[in-house]
């Protein structure tokens, strides 16, 4: 069989080495595009509204950020590992490797992690607004016990006032379904036979978009309701305009 001979071609080992780290940079470009892009979304953690949905964006930062600096480790380990291997290499001291790699790494990733999320947590405000919220198939009753001139009710949008801190006691009637107002805070379970709170703060007048977050049948998808966050000067007038709950607090 003959053989041929090919010659190197000039400069192919440095232009392979150069199309390395740009390949990285695209990626790093791309990931921060779509990162951008997030933002635009109503229903988006990264664009928060309030200092509770900013620290959990911050949290989503590290983790994602943190992610790719580990992908980008782990894959530079691949590479310096299969190299060494096909030059004949053997690894030393295998079990320390494993162990560095595989135990004290993760836990020390995961325990730094874990002391960020709950050290740097904003304190939390004592509430001074209070609303009741029923999820069922597939809408979201709310009430407002403390409205001028008795109890009042809306369906699938609730009136906060803004810069306050509002609790918000979840109940539900049916399955469990899921709150969540992502610009706002972190989700919370309502379940069937007990009563769950959380708390919201809105920074500024706006409308948020929130949804279920926990499937709960057929109609989960359209299951959405909006947060309004008005001045508290003109709150009065608002629940003032809305029907009378004939349930009273029920």
């Amino acid at each position: 069989m003959p053989y041929h001979h090919k010659e190197p071609i000039a400069g192919a080992g440095s232009t392979d080495r150069r199309r390395v780290p740009r390949v990285v940079l695209a990626s790093l470009v791309a990931m921060q595009g779509v990162l951008s892009g997030c933002d635009a979304s109503p229903l988006s953690v990264l664009d928060p509204a309030s200092g509770q949905a900013q620290h959990i964006a911050h949290v989503w930062q590290w983790m994602a950020w943190g992610s790719l600096l580990i992908l980008l480790l782990m894959l530079t380990l691949t590479f310096i590992a299969v190299r060494r291997r096909s030059h004949g290499g053997l690894a030393r001291r295998p079990f320390l490797f494993l162990l560095g790699g595989g135990v004290v790494f993760p836990l020390s990733v995961m325990t730094t992690l874990l002391i960020y999320t709950y050290a740097a947590a904003p304190p939390a405000q004592q509430a001074q607004y209070q609303v009741t919220v029923t999820a069922r198939q597939w809408q979201w009753e709310v009430r407002y016990p403390d409205a001028p001139g008795g109890v009042r009710r809306s369906v699938n949008v609730i009136h906060i006032p803004a810069r306050v801190a509002v609790a918000i006691e979840l109940r539900a009637s049916d399955v469990i379904h899921g709150f969540w107002v992502p610009r706002l805070g972190g989700k919370m379970d309502a379940i069937p036979g007990r009563a769950n709170s959380t708390h919201i703060t809105a920074d500024t007048p706006g409308v948020y978009q929130g949804v279920c977050a926990e499937y709960c049948g057929v109609g989960h998808a359209g299951m959405q309701f909006t947060v309004i966050a008005h001045e508290p000067a003109d709150l009065a007038d608002v629940l003032a305009s809305l029907p009378a709950d004939p349930e009273g607090t029920q």
